[in-house]
Protein backbone atom coordinates (compact mmCIF):
# COMPACT_ATOMS: atom_id res chain seq x y z
CA UNK A 1 0.00 0.00 0.00
CA UNK A 2 1.47 3.41 -0.92
CA UNK A 3 2.31 5.89 1.80
CA UNK A 4 0.06 8.87 2.43
CA UNK A 5 1.51 12.35 2.09
CA UNK A 6 1.59 12.65 5.88
CA UNK A 7 3.61 9.43 6.08
CA UNK A 8 6.00 10.70 3.40
CA UNK A 9 6.49 13.93 5.36
CA UNK A 10 7.18 11.96 8.52
CA UNK A 11 9.57 9.56 6.77
CA UNK A 12 11.60 12.36 5.19
CA UNK A 13 11.73 14.36 8.42
CA UNK A 14 12.75 11.32 10.45
CA UNK A 15 15.53 10.43 8.00
CA UNK A 16 16.84 14.02 8.15
CA UNK A 17 16.92 14.01 11.94
CA UNK A 18 18.45 10.53 12.12
CA UNK A 19 21.26 11.66 9.81
CA UNK A 20 21.96 14.58 12.15
CA UNK A 21 21.92 12.37 15.22
CA UNK A 22 24.54 10.07 13.67
CA UNK A 23 27.26 12.70 13.30
CA UNK A 24 26.17 14.88 16.25
CA UNK A 25 27.29 18.04 14.41
CA UNK A 26 24.15 20.07 13.87
CA UNK A 27 24.78 23.29 15.74
CA UNK A 28 21.67 25.05 17.01
CA UNK A 29 19.38 23.16 14.64
CA UNK A 30 16.75 22.33 17.28
CA UNK A 31 16.22 25.96 18.20
CA UNK A 32 15.97 26.99 14.57
CA UNK A 33 13.51 24.27 13.58
CA UNK A 34 11.33 25.21 16.56
CA UNK A 35 11.20 28.87 15.52
CA UNK A 36 10.85 28.48 11.74
CA UNK A 37 7.06 27.89 11.67
CA UNK A 38 6.44 31.19 13.48
CA UNK A 39 8.86 32.97 11.13
CA UNK A 40 6.95 31.59 8.14
CA UNK A 41 3.62 32.72 9.57
CA UNK A 42 4.93 36.20 10.37
CA UNK A 43 7.07 36.86 7.30
CA UNK A 44 6.12 34.31 4.65
CA UNK A 45 7.98 31.28 3.38
CA UNK A 46 10.35 33.17 1.11
CA UNK A 47 11.59 35.62 3.73
CA UNK A 48 11.85 32.94 6.41
CA UNK A 49 13.94 30.67 4.17
CA UNK A 50 16.04 33.63 3.04
CA UNK A 51 16.90 34.24 6.69
CA UNK A 52 17.88 30.58 7.09
CA UNK A 53 20.10 30.79 4.02
CA UNK A 54 21.65 34.03 5.28
CA UNK A 55 22.23 32.45 8.69
CA UNK A 56 24.08 29.59 7.02
CA UNK A 57 26.92 31.96 6.18
CA UNK A 58 27.61 32.61 9.87
CA UNK A 59 30.42 30.71 11.53
CA UNK A 60 30.28 27.87 14.02
CA UNK A 61 27.14 26.33 15.49
CA UNK A 62 25.00 29.24 14.38
CA UNK A 63 25.76 28.75 10.70
CA UNK A 64 25.69 24.95 10.81
CA UNK A 65 22.15 24.76 12.19
CA UNK A 66 20.79 27.26 9.67
CA UNK A 67 22.53 25.51 6.79
CA UNK A 68 21.14 22.10 7.72
CA UNK A 69 17.61 23.40 8.20
CA UNK A 70 17.71 25.16 4.83
CA UNK A 71 18.96 21.94 3.19
CA UNK A 72 16.14 19.92 4.74
CA UNK A 73 13.47 22.39 3.66
CA UNK A 74 14.98 22.60 0.18
CA UNK A 75 15.10 18.82 -0.07
CA UNK A 76 11.44 18.44 0.85
CA UNK A 77 10.04 21.34 -1.17
CA UNK A 78 12.14 20.72 -4.29
CA UNK A 79 12.12 16.92 -4.09
CA UNK A 80 15.92 17.07 -4.11
CA UNK A 81 18.10 14.27 -2.77
CA UNK A 82 20.18 15.09 0.26
CA UNK A 83 23.22 13.32 1.62
CA UNK A 84 22.36 10.73 4.25
CA UNK A 85 18.60 10.83 3.54
CA UNK A 86 17.20 8.12 1.31
CA UNK A 87 13.58 9.32 1.57
CA UNK A 88 12.34 11.38 -1.39
CA UNK A 89 10.96 14.87 -0.97
CA UNK A 90 7.50 16.10 -1.93
CA UNK A 91 7.02 14.64 -5.41
CA UNK A 92 3.96 16.79 -6.22
CA UNK A 93 5.59 20.02 -5.12
CA UNK A 94 5.17 22.98 -7.44
CA UNK A 95 8.95 23.33 -6.98
CA UNK A 96 9.80 19.68 -7.74
CA UNK A 97 13.00 19.27 -9.75
CA UNK A 98 14.15 22.81 -8.97
CA UNK A 99 17.61 22.98 -7.43
CA UNK A 100 16.97 25.84 -4.99
CA UNK A 101 13.72 26.66 -3.23
CA UNK A 102 14.39 30.41 -3.09
CA UNK A 103 15.01 30.58 -6.81
CA UNK A 104 11.82 28.60 -7.37
CA UNK A 105 9.83 30.92 -5.11
CA UNK A 106 10.79 34.01 -7.08
CA UNK A 107 10.28 32.39 -10.49
CA UNK A 108 6.97 30.54 -10.03
CA UNK A 109 3.41 31.82 -9.75
CA UNK A 110 1.71 32.86 -6.50
CA UNK A 111 -0.49 29.74 -6.36
CA UNK A 112 2.65 27.60 -6.20
CA UNK A 113 3.98 29.75 -3.36
CA UNK A 114 0.77 29.38 -1.36
CA UNK A 115 0.82 25.59 -1.79
CA UNK A 116 4.49 25.41 -0.85
CA UNK A 117 4.02 27.58 2.23
CA UNK A 118 1.16 25.42 3.51
CA UNK A 119 3.16 22.27 2.83
CA UNK A 120 6.25 23.70 4.55
CA UNK A 121 4.23 24.24 7.73
CA UNK A 122 2.87 20.69 7.58
CA UNK A 123 6.34 19.26 7.03
CA UNK A 124 7.84 21.34 9.83
CA UNK A 125 5.45 19.80 12.34
CA UNK A 126 7.16 16.44 11.77
CA UNK A 127 10.67 17.85 11.53
CA UNK A 128 10.22 19.76 14.78
CA UNK A 129 8.76 16.75 16.65
CA UNK A 130 11.58 14.45 15.61
CA UNK A 131 14.30 17.04 16.28
CA UNK A 132 13.00 17.76 19.78
CA UNK A 133 12.68 14.05 20.52
CA UNK A 134 16.03 12.88 19.15
CA UNK A 135 18.50 15.76 19.26
CA UNK A 136 19.88 17.78 22.13
CA UNK A 137 19.30 21.51 22.11
CA UNK A 138 22.46 23.57 22.33
CA UNK A 139 22.45 26.22 25.03
CA UNK A 140 22.63 29.86 24.11
CA UNK A 141 21.35 29.39 20.58
CA UNK A 142 21.53 32.60 18.58
CA UNK A 143 18.93 33.33 15.94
Amino acid sequence: MPQSLAQKRATHALKCVQALAKDNDYGNYVSYVKSLPAAILMNGLGQALAMEKAGASKSGNVGKGHELLYQHMNSWLCNEPIEGVDAPGWANSPYANESDVLEAIVSKEEAAYIRAQAEALEYLEWLKKFAVAQLRENEGADR
